[in-house]
């Protein structure tokens, strides 16, 4: 899959970074001033992040959506800093087909939708025709109310059976089959037991033959394993993710670069055996 001028075969795991336009973000020290894009970026890149992954509207639990043009403001002006300094993947963290055009013609790379294609009609065209990759992650609701009494018969079915959904719409708006990445969406509308589970059980979904994400990055589910402020859970963030790559994910979605990327590059290695 080529992202950008970047060649990923996937026969190692990539780390894409976060960077959080935003003030209201779950995690404090994600949250970036515009005008600090630049130097976080290059921190990030020095650090071996493989992608970088901007947001300009935060999807935590309970959070409130920004108005569309405060979206397309934040996230031009972020791409373009990075821009001006870097040719890193860029993807765009939106649900909204206008924010993902302005970031596309900005020089971003990838979309990535939370929403897996639920919420815009007209996301799946601007991704056909851009012709770049696109996450697709699954969530139940929205970010308002995903976390609220959220309840599943069998999860891993359910997920299963969106992702088909979610595959036959792209492609059916002109998505190239080989543009897809599937995300199972931790923390978008499942409990613990449902995160776990997935986590446990993320093989189930490589027979989609497509690049998994994973997004697990000091999640409040860490905190209701063993009771911890968002600032203490790089440790247990990296034991997921090393659980989580071993299961098949190829892109982990994180706060602390550095830190993953070392631990990625030993997963690298025993896999590699």
């Amino acid at each position: 899959m080529k992202i950008g001028t970047h060649e990923f075969d996937f026969s190692r795991i990539y780390v894409m970074g976060i960077i959080n336009v935003t003030n209201d973000s779950f995690y404090p020290l994600s949250r970036v001033k515009i005008e600090d894009v630049e130097r976080k970026a290059l921190d990030m890149i020095n650090e071996g992040a493989d992608i970088i992954d901007i947001g300009a509207e935060s999807t935590r639990p309970g959070s409130d959506p920004v108005s569309p043009e405060e979206e397309v403001r934040r996230i031009d002006l972020a791409v373009r800093s990075i821009r001006n300094v870097s040719d890193i993947p860029i993807s765009i963290d939106t649900y909204r087909a206008k924010t993902a055009i302005a970031g596309l013609q900005a020089g971003a790379d990838m979309i990535n939708d939370v929403s897996g294609l639920e919420f815009d009609p007209e996301m799946p065209k601007v991704c056909a025709d851009f012709d770049v990759p696109i996450v697709l992650t699954h969530m139940k609701g929205t970010p308002k109310n995903m976390q609220v009494d959220p309840y599943y018969e069998d999860v891993l079915r359910e997920i299963h059976e969106a992702f088909e959904s979610k595959i036959e719409k792209a492609m059916k708006n002109g998505v190239k089959d080989s543009k897809i990445i599937l995300d199972p969406g931790i923390g978008f509308g499942k409990r613990l037991e449902d995160n776990l589970k997935i986590i446990a059980h993320l093989d189930k979904f490589k027979s989609f033959g497509k690049p998994i994400l994973i997004g697990i990055s000091r999640k409040s589910m860490i905190g209701k394993i063993m009771p911890m402020d968002v600032n203490e859970r790089l440790e247990p963030t990296i034991a997921l993710n090393t659980i989580a790559a071993m299961k098949g994910a190829r892109i982990i979605r994180v706060h602390d670069v550095f830190a993953n990327v070392k631990a990625m590059r030993m997963v690298d290695a025993i896999m590699g055996v």
